[in-house]
C-alpha cells in the first residue's frame, strides 16, 4: 500500500542551502507547517548525523500552527569540486487522540500511517560580486566613522591608548567641578557689585548733606563778609563827612 501524501508544508520544499564560508557553524532554517485540524508528530533524519545538529529533531505540531527547525552544519574543509550527497528526510504521522508516549507511538506506527518528504543539501560560497559589495559596505561604514577616528588621531597615541572609562569619568568630573567653580566666582562677583552699589547709594545722601552744609557755611561767610564791608564803608563815610563839616565850621 502506498504511503499517504505528506500533510506538513515544508519551507523550503526540496533543498536546504548552506552558505559559506564553512570555517564556522552555518545554520539553515526549515519551517514545518501543519494546515490540518489534527496534531501531527514529526521527526527529522539525515544521512550524515555527525555533520549536522538539528534542533528540534522531533516533536508535535499542533493543528494550524508551524515550527522552525534549525539545521546546523558543523565546520569543515570546503571543496568546491565535491558535490554534497547529504540528504534530510522529514517523517510525520497524525497523532492519535489518546497519545501519551510519542516514542511508543512511533514504534507502533504502521507503514501506511507514515508520511515523509526528502530534501537534499547544497553548499554555496559567496560570489565575488558579493565580496566586492561587502568590501564597499565596509568602506562606507569606515568613511562614516572617519570623523571619530580623526578626533582620536588628534590626541597622542599614548594618551588615546591609555584613556579608559575610569579616566574619562575623572575628566568629566573635573570639567563639572571647574564649571561649578566658574559659576561660584560669577555669583561672588555679582554679590560684590551689588554690595558696592548699595554702599554708594548709602554714601550719596551723606555727601549731599555735607555739600549742603558746606554751601550754607560758605553763604553765611559771604553774608558776614558783606556785612563787615558795609559797616567799614559807613564808618569811612561818616569820617569823611565829619572832616568836611569840620572844615566848613572853621
Amino acid at each position: 500500500m502506498a504511503r499517504p501524501e505528506q500533510v506538513l508544508v515544508l519551507e523550503p520544499q526540496h533543498e536546504l542551502k548552506f552558505r559559506g564560508p564553512f570555517t564556522d557553524v552555518v545554520t539553515a532554517t526549515l519551517k514545518l507547517s501543519n494546515p490540518t485540524d489534527r496534531n501531527v508528530c514529526f521527526k527529522v533524519k539525515t544521512t550524515a548525523p555527525r555533520r549536522y545538529c538539528v534542533r528540534p529533531n522531533s516533536g508535535i505540531i499542533d493543528a494550524g500552527t508551524s515550527i522552525n527547525v534549525s539545521v546546523m552544519l558543523q565546520p569543515f574543509d570546503y571543496d568546491p569540486n565535491e558535490k554534497s550527497k547529504h540528504k534530510f528526510m522529514v517523517q510525520s504521522m497524525v497523532a492519535p487522540y489518546d497519545m501519551t508516549d510519542m516514542e511508543g507511538v512511533w514504534k507502533e506506527a504502521k507503514p501506511e500511517e507514515l508520511m515523509d518528504s526528502k530534501l537534499r543539501c547544497t553548499f554555496e560560497m559567496p560570489l565575488e560580486n558579493d565580496k566586492t559589495h561587502e568590501s564597499e559596505s565596509n568602506k562606507t561604514v569606515s568613511s562614516s566613522t572617519s570623523p571619530v577616528k580623526t578626533e582620536h588621531s588628534a590626541m597622542p597615541k599614548s594618551a588615546s591608548a591609555s584613556l579608559d572609562d575610569g579616566e574619562v569619568k575623572k575628566i568629566m568630573e573635573e570639567c563639572k567641578r571647574l564649571q561649578m567653580e566658574v559659576q561660584r566666582l560669577r555669583e561672588e562677583n555679582k554679590q560684590i557689585r551689588e554690595d558696592d552699589g548699595l554702599r554708594k547709594r548709602k554714601m550719596t545722601p551723606m555727601a549731599a548733606s555735607h555739600s549742603s552744609s558746606s554751601s550754607a557755611m560758605a553763604t553765611s561767610a559771604m553774608r558776614d563778609e558783606g556785612l563787615s564791608t558795609r559797616v567799614l564803608a559807613l564808618c569811612v563815610l561818616f569820617f569823611v563827612i565829619g572832616v568836611i563839616i569840620g572844615k566848613l565850621a572853621l
